[in-house]
């Protein structure tokens, strides 16, 4: 799976303003369908009160965070799989990212134009996945096409792996054609990465995101709660924020005022700090550190990466040459206070090959290349 995700949902349900308060950058954003055409591309820290920690501990000349990107895909309509819209375009750069975030307009505002002409979480839900379950058809459909070839090939591998894959694609293709997503269907072991070389959208890990207003409670909306129910059918999870607050959060100038405003407004962290971390779990992302004098860092690694393969994280020659990890939990440093602490309570320990690396562990890697 790959280290970004990617934004989308219908025109004007508050991606492009939830994409710049997130990256801080500049998205373009406008009042009508289309005004975004090529997708933006933003990194983004990944905020993690671990590092500060370990910062204030052993403190470093710099500090460098886990990073994850966000790719703002322009909204697709109803026909993005026909092409409406500038569809393919779309389709094409959601085919690219590891993950989808689907934001959900949950706000009234007359100001702000619909695509429909209302609110309606449902419709609106059902349009993109329909679309990109339309999307995947095609895909299949091709797929089909060429396997019927190659049943009747010399070539006995060939064969045999239409053969095996036949059913698979027909159970896909009446999946999709009822706008079922892939990834809500059982495959066995030995078709699931055939399956996956298909790249299908509807396989990817979703999320839904319901952009509300100030006004907006989440308890007392409507409208997150219909997506509410749509996501636990779906198995999906769910992150409810105000794209206008945080857009008012991430223009402020510095830490403090940011702090300051959040603190006022009774919140212990920014609704984008939640979602960002939520992301980076769903992805099946996971951190380990490095600490120094000249540097602390938080790395990532896909989990349930052995200790050759987080090194590798570091650089090429540390997976090469890998030795063996020094490795004590970032919690026992809290706990006692210095590494010469957690030195002297047997809490550093020597890690071979076959260690499962674990989320928070910090590591010294020894290498000979």
């Amino acid at each position: 799976m790959g280290l970004n995700c990617g934004i989308v949902g219908l025109p004007n349900v508050g991606k492009s303003t939830i994409f710049s308060a997130l990256t801080s950058a500049p998205a373009e954003a406008a009042n009508y369908p289309f005004c975004t055409i090529d997708p933006n591309v933003g990194i983004v820290n990944v905020p993690d009160a671990r590092l500060e920690r370990i910062s204030e501990i052993i403190v470093p000349a710099k500090k460098v965070p886990a990073i994850v990107e966000f790719v703002d895909i322009a909204g697709l309509v109803k026909g993005a799989s026909k092409g409406e819209g500038l569809g393919n375009q779309f389709l094409s750069h959601i085919r690219q990212v590891g993950m989808i975030i689907h934001v959900v307009r949950c706000f009234d505002n007359d100001d702000i134009t619909h695509v429909s002409g209302k609110i309606d979480p449902e419709s609106d839900i059902e349009i993109i996945n329909i679309e990109l379950a339309l999307a995947d058809l095609s895909t299949v459909e091709k797929r089909i096409e060429k396997s019927s070839k190659q049943l009747r090939s010399p070539d006995k591998d060939i064969s045999k792996k239409a053969r095996a894959m036949e059913p698979v694609l027909v159970q896909l293709q009446n999946a999709l054609s009822e706008g079922i997503p892939a990834r809500s269907l059982e495959f066995d072991d030995d078709v699931i990465d055939d399956v996956r070389e298909l790249q299908l959208i509807t396989m990817k890990k979703h999320m839904f995101v319901c952009n509300v207003d100030e006004t907006n409670e989440e308890e007392s909306n409507p409208y997150v709660e219909a997506v509410k129910k749509i996501a636990a059918a779906e198995g999906a999870e769910i992150a409810v924020i105000c794209g206008a607050l945080e857009a008012d959060i991430a223009a402020l100038e510095t830490e403090e005022e940011k702090k300051e405003f959040l603190e006022e407004a009774g919140l212990s962290e920014s609704g984008l700090s939640r979602l960002i971390r939520k992301v980076y779990g769903a992805l099946g992302l996971r951190t380990f550190f490095t600490a120094g004098t000249d540097e602390n860092r938080a790395w990532t690694y896909h989990e349930g990466a052995l200790a050759p393969e987080a090194a590798g994280v570091i650089h090429t020659d540390f997976q090469k040459g890998f030795i063996k990890a020094e490795v004590y939990r970032c919690d026992d440093l809290f706990e006692l206070g210095t590494e010469d602490a957690i030195r002297r309570a047997g809490k550093l320990r020597q890690e071979g090959k076959n260690y499962i690396v674990r989320d928070g562990d910090v590591m010294h890697f020894k290498f000979n290349v």
